[in-house]
Order: C-alpha cells, then sequence, then structure tokens
C-alpha cells in the first residue's frame, strides 16, 4: 500500500519532483524529447526500405509537433528482436518497438499498457482479434502494427491441364492433388514442415481440422482429438500416397515451397501476401481461395500480427502518446499496408480498403478472412520456446514411421513445461 505523506514531507516530495523533471526534459517537463524507435524491415530492397517509410513519417510528425524528434533505427527480421533484447539489457531500451513478440516485456512490467499510451479513438479501432491477441493478464500492451492472413494458393495452368476446380473441402484437395500427380505435377500440394516457419503450416491446418494450439481456457492442447485426427489424416492421405512431392515435408521450408510454387512446381500451397508479389513477378498466373477445412470450407484461418510495444524506461508516455496516435492515423495505416501488402490492423484503414477497387482486387481474399482469423498464442510468454519446439519436432508427425499422437503428447508435455517455468 502506498504511504500518505504529509505537511513538509510532501511539500519536499513535490519540490523534489519538479526538479528533477525540469532537469530531464521528461513527459510533464519542458524541452525537446528525443523517441527512440527500432522496426522491423519489411522492404526487400534498399528502394522500398523501411527505414525510408519511417524517416518520412517522422518528418510530418515533427513538422507537427514541435519539441518531440524521432530518431528511427531499422533493422532486417534477423537482427531486429535480438537487437531490441540487447538494449534492453543494456539499460537502453527505446521508447518504441516495432518487433515480433511483447510478451516478455511484458511480464517484466518494462512496457505501458495500451491505455497508457494511445486515445480511446485510436484503441477502440484495433480490429478485435488482434487487439486481443495483445493482451497479457487482461491487459493490452501488445499494440498490433501489422496483419497478414493465409490463402490457398494454386497454379491456374496445373489445375486447368489437370481438369480440376480450387478445393473446398479435404477429401476435394486429395482428389485434386491426385490428378495433378497423374499429370506429372513434381509437387501436387506443397507441405512445409520444415524448421523456417513449421508452426505457420501446422497452425493453419490445426484450425482447419477445428483444432488449435491452445483449448477454450487459452491452455496448450496439441495432442486434442481433432489435432490428432488433423496430422493422422496428413500422414496417410496426403503424404503416405505421395501428393506432397520429394522433399519430406519436416525437410521442405517455407521459402523453397514459395520458390517452387513461382517456378511451376507445385499445383497448391498455402501462402500470404509476399507469394502474390514473387509470383507476378515470374508471371504465373494464380488464384487464391479460402483454406478448406475437413468437410468445406475452414470455420478460421490463421492470422498473423507484428507488434508496436512502449518502453517504460525513458518516461516518455505523453511524447509516445502523441507519436502513436500520429502514426496509427488511417492514412498513414494505409500508406504502410500498401506500400508492403500487408492487411491494416484497424477498422478505418480495412474498411477503406475493402472499399477501394485496386485494393481489393489485390488484397480482398485476405481482407475478408482477417476478421475472424485465429493467432497465435502470443500473449503466452512461452510462445517463443514452444514455437521452437514446434519447428523441430513437427516434421516427425508425418514422417513414414512417425507417431502424430506420440509426437503431438510430446510437444504438449514441452510446451507445458515452458509455461509453468514462464
Amino acid at each position: 500500500m502506498q504511504r500518505r505523506v504529509t505537511g513538509l514531507t510532501a511539500a519536499v516530495a513535490a519540490l523534489s519532483m519538479a526538479a528533477l523533471l525540469a532537469g530531464c526534459g521528461g513527459s510533464g517537463g519542458s524541452g525537446d524529447v528525443t523517441l527512440k524507435l527500432v522496426a522491423a524491415d519489411y522492404g526487400d530492397s534498399s528502394a522500398n526500405s523501411s527505414k525510408k517509410y519511417w524517416d518520412g513519417l517522422a518528418e510530418k510528425f515533427e513538422d507537427e509537433h514541435p519539441g518531440i524528434k524521432v530518431d528511427v533505427a531499422v533493422y532486417s527480421w534477423t537482427d531486429v528482436d535480438r537487437k531490441v533484447k540487447e538494449m534492453v539489457a543494456d539499460g537502453e531500451a527505446p521508447d518504441l518497438a516495432q518487433i515480433g513478440a511483447y510478451a516478455d516485456y511484458a511480464a517484466q512490467g518494462k512496457l505501458y499498457s495500451a491505455d497508457d499510451v494511445l486515445s480511446i479513438p485510436t484503441q477502440a479501432d484495433f480490429l478485435a482479434p488482434l487487439a486481443k491477441a495483445g493482451v497479457v493478464n487482461r491487459v493490452q500492451y501488445g499494440m498490433p502494427f501489422a496483419a497478414s492472413t493465409r490463402l490457398l494458393f494454386f497454379n491456374e495452368k496445373l489445375f486447368k491441364s489437370a481438369g480440376v476446380t480450387p478445393p473446398e473441402s479435404w477429401s476435394e484437395l486429395q482428389a485434386a492433388a491426385k490428378k495433378l500427380k497423374a499429370r506429372g505435377v513434381k509437387i501436387p500440394y506443397a507441405l512445409p514442415l520444415g524448421p523456417e516457419e513449421a508452426q505457420a503450416e501446422t497452425y493453419q491446418w490445426l484450425l482447419s481440422g477445428g483444432g488449435g494450439y491452445t483449448d477454450n481456457v487459452g491452455s496448450y492442447d496439441f495432442d486434442s482429438k481433432q489435432n490428432v485426427n488433423t496430422f493422422n489424416w496428413l500422414k496417410n492421405e496426403l503424404v503416405g500416397k505421395g501428393l506432397t512431392g520429394p522433399t519430406p515435408p519436416g525437410r521442405l521450408n517455407r521459402a523453397e515451397a514459395f520458390a517452387a510454387f513461382t517456378r511451376g512446381e507445385v499445383g497448391m500451397l498455402n501462402g500470404h501476401p509476399t507469394l502474390m508479389q514473387m509470383a507476378a513477378k515470374k508471371h504465373l498466373k494464380f488464384g487464391m481461395v479460402p483454406m478448406p477445412g475437413v468437410n468445406g470450407k475452414a470455420q478460421s484461418t490463421m492470422g498473423v500480427a507484428d507488434w508496436m510495444m512502449a518502453f517504460k524506461e525513458n518516461g516518455h508516455r505523453k511524447e509516445i502518446r502523441e507519436f502513436l496516435d500520429f502514426a496509427y492515423s488511417k492514412k498513414n495505416v494505409l500508406e504502410f499496408s500498401r506500400e508492403y501488402d500487408l492487411l491494416p490492423v484497424t477498422t478505418s484503414a480495412s474498411q477503406e480498403m475493402s472499399e477501394d477497387k485496386a485494393d481489393a482486387k489485390k488484397l480482398g481474399g485476405f481482407l475478408e478472412e482477417l476478421p475472424a482469423s485465429q493467432l497465435y498464442p502470443v500473449g503466452k510468454t512461452s510462445w517463443a520456446q514452444v514455437s521452437v519446439q514446434i519447428k523441430k519436432y513437427i516434421g516427425k508427425t508425418v514422417d513414414p514411421n512417425g507417431d502424430p499422437q506420440a509426437t503431438l503428447a510430446q510437444l504438449d508435455a514441452k510446451a507445458a513445461a515452458e509455461e509453468n517455468a514462464s
């Protein structure tokens, strides 16, 4: 319980606080404040590096907010999470970080809550499933910044040649894969369960089978009946029938699967908007449909979000709030989303993009899936380590001698141990 301060003690405390604020230029004081922002790079060349986006945004913000400067550092996805971790460990946390995970920092008490650094209209504009995924212990710390979903991509030329139509159920997907194989297609369905991003392909299939990584109360539930059934079907009805190509799924990475698709070697696979760009550069004609489910379209698809977080260390809550309200304006959210073919994280920007003919033609299918999407359990501080375990072991479920139930039970035990440790 906080002690009450009275009389002379209160006066001394007030004078000390005033002097402190005046001397350091904190949120309640005078003088210029420089916000340090670390962000991930979504560009694929120097021409569209995210550094250009953030520098432009910072310049516009500074013009409208004299007294606040924004110092931007952008790193590749290979380095950015590690860089922020090192800065925090060294006692030099940035004011803002736009990276892949926030829960560890929230659990350590290092972050402002979204309530602290966003106006009510800005916070209320987040799409509901994304805002929910930013919550730890019923408090939102993670602020979604970029989002994506998955659709089933298919090669139009190969489908036409095999006389098949886009599948709506698992049985139709298997039937299409069989016809593609009969026509000599190298990889009828690409199933990348290799270590690069196995957690994504896994989650998409678990959701399409009515399961997921957690149960209704948020506990890990890898070996649920639905999940075991899903991987038994993949092992026996897809991989076991030679419909996933020559590379064992446990050794096939997403990047390799995407590249093979653009070369015309893959009939169908799960993909995100980046694959559209890659295929278009190769002049490959493709189509996209929602992920098939057991008996029809899957009830939900996988959503992915990257996060903005605000660190308490430098005490710049007021200035952070002004910058974030500016960054999350509809105009700026749309500019970022369009530049990198990502989905807006706010309702206002998402609605405008859905109503724009050019945007709808390009990203309409992904936009439709986002409101009902399911995200990784990123609010769990154990998720980062659990994700590593998925990448390491999930491919074994579909090996010829693999045992899906045993492997999923092993992952469930490892996940429970990580959760207890965290």
